[in-house]
């Protein structure tokens, strides 16, 4: 530095200036994050892992299916919530097990009355009294049986792996035997969780509704992006969009004289509706191809 008597020099030392520190306090800020970003990342794993436990054993039990899940892990909150589910899963299975037990004692208690009537009226001769006795008992029987059957639900019938395409052709032999006039579609194996009987319950109801009202029925599957499509189809008068929702409901027909001629007592659709809804699907109701009415089975895998 120039200055009025001379020249000023000041030197300053290299290690004034630079600190390896610095570098020593950034590699331990460094190797602490990295640190405790995986004791985070174990710690999150093990509480999403907990959640998504829940979150499938949830799923399964909404469709109707086995759920082993009893081992109780994570945090707090996670350990209170899988408590809660199996709580309500016991009683939810518990409640199932005591209606189907007083169902089945409601129907034995029904049907021995109905059968000692049925065999008083063979013993009475075969006038047209009789005759008119005979067919009521019978009409009445079909009625006990169809009121329990949607009072019962699925009882304890347990979900297997069944190929559908199996099981649709079952149904149409079954509906072909009874005089339906139906065309299956083939298809390939589609394989899905369900309960076999309860299905063949909801899928013969749709053909048997799509019979009264049809001349011809036609049953085709096919699989999707989140499960099977089951299809029925006819070439009746259909229903109008806006009555597709209120024939789900129990006891609802479209024909105000609820004359048993003209079809059931409205039961068919609901319970085949229920069914659906018990393995996490759904029943829904559209125009069809063919003119009449399509309804949809809708079956999660």
């Amino acid at each position: 530095m120039q200055l009025a008597d001379g020249i000023l020099t000041a030197d300053v030392p290299r290690k004034r200036l630079y600190s390896s520190t610095t570098y020593v306090f950034l590699m331990w800020m460094l190797g602490s994050a990295i640190v405790f970003l995986g004791i985070a990342i174990v710690f999150l794993r093990n509480q999403v892992k907990s959640l998504r436990r829940l979150a499938a054993a949830a799923e399964a039990f909404g469709k109707g299916r086995n759920v082993a899940f009893s081992k109780v892990e994570g945090a707090l909150e996670v350990r209170q919530a899988a408590t809660a589910f199996i709580q309500m899963r016991d009683r939810i299975q518990r409640q199932i097990r005591q209606r189907t037990e007083m169902l089945a004692g409601v129907s034995h208690d029904l049907r021995t009355p109905l059968t000692r009537m049925k065999l008083g009226l063979e013993l009475l001769g075969s006038d047209d009294a009789v005759g008119e006795l005979k067919s009521d008992v019978v009409e009445m029987e079909r009625l006990v049986n169809l009121y329990l059957d949607f009072a019962r639900g699925e009882g304890t019938e347990t979900a297997s792996d069944t190929d559908i395409a199996l099981l649709l052709e079952d149904v149409a032999a079954s509906a072909r035997r009874e005089g339906t006039p139906l065309t299956l579609e083939p298809s390939a194996e589609l394989v899905a969780p369900v309960r076999p009987n309860a299905l063949r319950r909801c899928l013969n109801n749709l053909i048997a509704n799509a019979k009264h009202y049809g001349g011809h029925v036609w049953l085709a599957s096919h699989a999707g992006a989140d499960g099977i499509d089951i299809l029925i189809d006819d070439d009746g008068p259909g229903i109008p969009a806006a009555e597709r929702e209120r024939v789900f409901r129990p006891f609802v027909r479209l024909d105000a004289s609820r004359n048993p001629a003209t079809g059931g007592v409205g039961l068919g659709l609901a319970i085949a509706r229920d069914v659906a809804r018990s393995h996490g699907g759904d029943v829904r109701l559209e125009t069809s191809p063919y003119g009449g009415l399509r309804a949809r089975v809708h079956l999660p895998r």
